[in-house]
């Protein structure tokens, strides 16, 4: 049995066996997500939902802020 020598045909091996085994996991990966069919849920409404939920909460922090600045003098007694 000959051995590789040449450290660019090693490489070049080496690639086409990680190559090879990474397409063959994605195969089973789509294979089992086609046989699942519901995935949860959509990213998208997902993300559109916890933005407007940070928006919100800065909306809320800023009124407050506004607010403590406006009454701060009658809070504390001045």
């Amino acid at each position: 049995m000959k051995t590789i020598r040449d450290a660019t045909t090693k490489a070049a091996v080496s690639l086409a066996i990680v190559t090879r085994a990474a397409r063959e996991r994605l195969d089973v990966i789509r294979q089992e997500a086609d046989e699942a069919c519901d995935r949860g849920d959509g990213p998208i409404s997902t993300v559109i939902i916890i933005m407007a939920s940070i928006a919100g909460a800065l909306v809320i922090a800023g009124a407050l802020a506004v607010l403590y600045g406006k009454y701060a003098g009658k809070i504390t007694g001045e």
